[in-house]
């Protein structure tokens, strides 16, 4: 599939994100290589592939030891902070 500079500009737009001119031409190929490569995804004959529960069925995840690596340093932290209060951190009301 390819996007044209309108489609980019329009979902640009949708996300909020300002691209200039000079950036415009590679987000075109960028995001047409993308689609196009979901399109190759898209037209492989899954029917006979079974669903997997889990990547690492019959095998175990080796995992690190469940330990503290790390020093509590909340009070550092809370120095720098502008107002805290019961040991958390105090900012102003948002929400009116």
């Amino acid at each position: 599939m390819s996007l044209s500079r309108r489609d980019v500009e329009g979902i640009a737009h949708l996300a909020r994100l300002e691209i200039t001119e000079g950036e415009l031409p590679v987000y075109v190929d960028s995001l047409s290589k993308i689609l196009s490569f979901v399109e190759q995804l898209n037209a492989v004959d899954t029917q006979a592939v079974e669903p997997m529960a889990h990547p690492l069925e019959g095998e175990t995840q080796r995992l690190r030891p469940d330990a503290v690596t790390e020093t509590d340093q909340h009070a550092k932290f809370q120095g720098n902070a502008p107002l805290v209060a019961q040991a958390l951190y105090v900012v102003p009301k948002v929400i009116e």
